[in-house]
């Protein structure tokens, strides 16, 4: 069984050599590659000097790394971890064992039941974890404990199946929701998290990137239930309308008189556009339907594919 690490690093100098060794140490037959991403302190030549093999991806964003190491990188099990030394190694066996042993297909590096909120120093972060993770449960009946954890191991079907489209910070949230939406075997670890070392700042713009999570959940959203979402604007439009008719139809039954025409057009312009909106999410929800249903099919085609390629090694 082929594991692989995969490190997406930009400006990790400070802490790339040691993320390497400590994952070596952990899983000495796993291959560690780390993909550079435009970095300017010379984190690709610590991190090959480490025994990291190095590639490099040159359109900015995580996302961006993540997608080429997905489509580049063939094992049986993806260990992934960030390059900024948050995420002792201790749990990379278990992890990886229950993607191999347990045939889970994600694993989630659980840091917000563990250090994650005494270790981490920015409060607006603790603060959005909980938002994003309140609402991602929410909406798509979830129960994942870490949604914007860096630190994950992937089945092969998982890697080779799942649709890269954020190109930034918001790609572990489309993960979670990619899983959640295609029923994919999820599984928690607690694991300890410690924050970033003095000289080794964020990367992650609290209000910029925390809008742009927000914004890919509501797309999701959209995309994935879009009964429940076109739903929701329906019966609100559906309310503003009849707020709206009630009076000029009270008024209509005492005096028999119409006075208020424009109101009675918003209203029934309202109620209309409501209806419309009804009708187009119980289209796209057909359609998001038949995706999943070949999501399916070609989830069995990509297993016998790659058994297929087990047997011919």
């Amino acid at each position: 069984m082929k594991i692989a690490i995969l490190i997406p690093c930009y400006n990790e100098s400070k802490t790339i050599a040691k993320v390497v060794q400590d994952y070596h140490a952990a899983l000495p037959e796993a291959d560690i590659y780390v993909y550079d991403n435009n970095s300017k302190d010379h984190t690709d030549e610590i991190a090959r000097e480490a025994g990291a093999i190095v590639c490099y991806e040159y359109r900015q964003g995580k996302g961006n790394v993540i997608r080429t190491m997905f489509r580049e990188i063939e094992a049986d099990c993806y260990l992934m971890i960030d390059g900024d030394d948050t995420y002792p190694a201790e749990n990379a066996r278990e992890m990886v064992d229950l993607v191999l042993d347990k045939h889970v297909d994600m694993v989630v590096g659980d840091r917000l039941s563990a250090t994650y909120f005494t270790e981490n120093k920015r409060p607006f972060h603790n603060l959005g974890n909980r938002t994003v993770k309140g609402l991602v449960n929410t909406i798509f009946k979830g129960n994942i404990s870490d949604i914007m954890t860096g630190y994950r191991a992937f089945s092969y079907q998982f890697v080779k199946s799942f649709p890269v489209i954020s190109k930034g910070f918001e790609i572990e949230t489309e993960m979670t929701i990619h899983a959640l939406d295609k029923n994919l075997s999820l599984q928690s670890v607690q694991v300890e998290y410690r924050d970033r070392p003095a000289d080794s700042p964020s990367k992650l713009n609290t209000y910029s990137d925390g809008f742009k999570v927000l914004r890919t959940i509501v797309r999701l959203y959209k995309e994935y239930r879009p009964l429940s979402f076109f739903g929701i604007l329906a019966l609100l439009l559906a309310f503003v309308g009849c707020i709206l008719f009630i009076p000029v139809f009270s008024e209509y039954i005492r005096t028999g008189l119409v006075p208020r025409f424009p109101t009675l057009i918003v209203s029934g312009v309202a109620v209309t556009m409501g209806v419309l909106l009804w009708i187009c999410g119980l289209i796209l929800d057909t359609v998001a339907k038949k995706h999943r249903q070949l999501f399916e099919i070609n989830l069995n085609l990509l297993n016998l594919m790659h058994n297929r390629q087990d047997t011919t090694k």
